[in-house]
């Protein structure tokens, strides 16, 4: 047991040399950052953000698709970036642009090990379902929800662009002993996709309430200063696998938590299928929302 949790030890130290150079790589692109950085400032004009954000049209775009979808469930039709802060507001706003910069800097090419498309959708209807379930819960900041929802399978997109060969290890690993993606991560990796993400965020200065939750949303009581937050993205990334509404092999043995169990009064099979079936409309509208995104 001891001969174990010390290889384990040590590929998490080699895995983290690796993360340590990602680190200091210009991941966000420029216009993304200068609208983060203008965001920040609560006396920026929204004439000065629409002047940045009109230098990248693949970012104005994705930003009033995702204004226009159901998620937000506007009345009337989003074209400019003016109204989009007008309705959705500069903190909401930051949080769509901060995902989607992430999401950007760690795209990859689709192989037979990840298709990218399925893993922005899974990415997308996971922040989308936690934005829902914090808003019914009467959460405080749906924004955060949002970002941490999309955010809580970054780990796979890092593991899979910067640590190919092992990610194809530990995919034939699954697949030939029959083991969990966990267990293969913790061989080859020495960590799991939820420590990876939460490495890197916190080098990032992400605040804790988001990257604790993507830390341990597969067990959001486990030492978290935000359990709640942690409770909404597990029950979202179990709602999403449930309705098989994306493929993400990787969190196919996905289990409610007992806090999340407990929180949203989960206690029976029959309170878990009705709260499931009860998003399923709301998230099949948001598919054909997500598939520009990728």
């Amino acid at each position: 047991m001891e001969t174990a949790i010390q290889d384990i030890l040590e590929k998490r130290e080699k895995t983290e040399k690796v993360l340590a150079s990602v680190i200091n790589l210009p991941v966000i692109p420029k216009v993304m950052f200068e609208t983060i950085k203008l965001l920040d400032n609560k006396y920026t004009t929204a004439s000065e953000l629409n002047k940045i954000i009109s230098k990248d049209q693949a970012l104005l775009t994705k930003i009033l698709t995702i204004a226009n979808s159901p998620l937000y469930g506007l009345q009337r039709k989003v074209t400019t970036i003016e109204y989009a802060i007008l309705v959705l507001g500069y903190s909401e706003l930051k949080n769509i642009i901060s995902a989607l910069s992430i999401a950007e800097a760690f795209k990859n090419k689709t192989d037979k090990y990840l298709n990218s498309k399925e893993f922005m959708l899974h990415s997308y209807l996971t922040g989308t379902a936690c934005k829902k379930l914090a808003s019914d819960l009467g959460f405080n900041n749906t924004g955060e929800a949002f970002i941490a929802g999309f955010l809580h399978d970054i780990g796979i997109s890092i593991h899979h662009r910067y640590l190919h060969s092992g990610f194809i290890n530990m995919v034939e690993l699954v697949e030939s002993k029959g083991i969990t993606y966990k267990e293969a991560e913790l061989e080859v990796f020495g960590m799991t996709h939820e420590q990876t993400g939460y490495y890197l965020l916190d080098k990032w200065n992400f605040p804790k309430e988001i990257s604790e939750p993507i830390l341990l949303h597969h067990l959001p009581e486990d030492h978290n200063s935000c359990p709640v937050l942690g409770a909404i993205v597990n029950l979202a990334d179990y709602i999403i696998n449930r309705l098989k509404l994306s493929n993400a092999p990787w969190d196919k043995d996905i289990e409610l938590s007992p806090f999340t169990i407990s929180k949203f009064n989960l206690q029976r099979e029959l309170d878990v299928e009705r709260t499931v079936e009860g998003y399923r409309e709301i998230f099949w509208e948001q598919i054909e929302f997500v598939r520009f995104l990728s």
